[in-house]
């Protein structure tokens, strides 16, 4: 997988105790790498992060990606080969009701994480994870294209555009010059569902959560399409992208999108309708109750277009939303009802979804 590029290789992966970053880790520990995570704490509970136990399986380091000095020394002492910044604040509602921990999170920790790469300059190919919200979103029908307009109306999309301004201006002030030795691309991806995240105000972590204890759940927004992705569709598109980045040049400094496929738009509805077939309910009455309660500006509508990726990278999505639906479910049901050991849950879907993309031969299976 990913030609190897990973095995026995020191990465460092921010944010490795939340969400994306636990299943990132997870599957690098299970390519072979060495891996060094930088978080400032356990973002939930439960945390998927603890329920695997991966704090004994890597360095594990407890600090905050807007400590300049902190991310400094890590990175001037750990040198790592390959860099993945996942840490952000990632709640939509959050940066309502935090607006300055956002900013300073999403904007000057990113800043933080290229100065100190900057100050390093070891060798070293770093992917910056952003996300699709920084685009600047009209809810147009096609998909949002790498260099479309950034930034948004609130407060999370505009951090995130911000940030990807910092990340270019770093790159054309110091890291295209010939005396740089980082490599950097960006990666950008959406909607991301799976087994183990527990984060505020997102809709299957609250349905999730309430079946456990066989209660309804209220949704806001019916009829919101969103691109419903398994977290690791987008996290194959990263991977993939510091591999192909490790040996070619001409990625450095440019973004990709990573998305699922086009059938995948369907409404919180469909979503929920079908992850509760999971979880044995007769009728999705049962399961849910809708309101119209929305206390914040929410997009009715989001997709990429992932033709630069395909082109350049030869990724594309490998999951059906049937697949989506089932590995998320299982993950949880698995979780809440059969007590199952989840690290082994956990790297058996890994091997069950690079299984299923070796079937239709995507190019990072080799």
């Amino acid at each position: 997988m990913f030609a190897d590029r990973y095995k026995n290789k020191k990465v460092l992966v921010t944010g490795h105790t939340g969400f994306k970053g636990t299943w990132l880790t997870a599957w690098l520990l299970k390519l072979g790498a060495n891996v060094v995570g930088v978080s400032k704490d356990i973002p939930t509970v439960p945390s998927m992060f603890q329920e695997l136990e991966l704090e004994n399986k890597i360095k594990h380091y407890q600090e905050d990606i807007r400590d300049l000095s902190k991310m400094t020394e890590i990175l001037s002492n750990e040198r790592p080969d390959f860099l993945f910044h996942l840490a952000a604040q990632p709640i939509v509602s959050t940066s309502y009701t935090d607006p300055i921990e956002t900013i300073s999170s999403n904007v000057m920790g990113t800043a933080h994480i290229l100065e100190a790469l900057k100050i390093s300059n070891h060798p070293c190919t770093a992917i910056i994870i952003t996300s699709d919200k920084a685009y600047d979103n009209v809810e147009q029908v096609w998909g949002y294209k790498e260099d479309d307009k950034m930034g948004g109306k609130d407060i999370y999309s505009g951090s995130k555009g911000a940030a990807e301004l910092i990340i270019k201006s770093y790159y054309h002030s110091f890291f295209k010059s010939e005396k740089s030795n980082i490599k950097l691309a960006i990666g950008r991806a959406g909607n991301v569902i799976g087994g183990g995240d527990w984060a505020q105000d997102r809709i299957v972590v609250d349905c999730m959560i309430a079946w456990s204890k066989g209660e309804k759940v209220e949704i806001r927004s019916p009829h919101a399409t969103r691109p419903w992705q398994h977290v690791l569709e987008p996290l194959s598109g990263y991977l993939h992208l510091g591999a192909q980045l490790y040996q070619n040049n001409a990625l450095h400094g440019e973004a990709f999108n990573f998305g699922p496929r086009a059938e995948q738009n369907h409404t919180v509805k469909q979503l929920l309708e079908d992850l509760s077939h999971y979880w044995h309910f007769q009728q999705s009455n049962d399961a849910f109750t809708v309101t119209d309660n929305i206390p914040f500006h929410e997009a009715g509508l989001l997709k990429l277009n992932c033709d630069k990726a395909l082109f350049h990278l030869q990724w594309q999505a490998t999951m059906h939303y049937a697949q989506t639906i089932k590995f998320t479910s299982e993950w949880y049901y698995d979780f809440y009802r059969n007590n199952s050991n989840m690290y082994q849950k956990t790297i058996h879907q890994i091997r069950e979804y690079e299984a299923l993309a070796k079937e239709n031969n995507r190019s990072w299976t080799e």
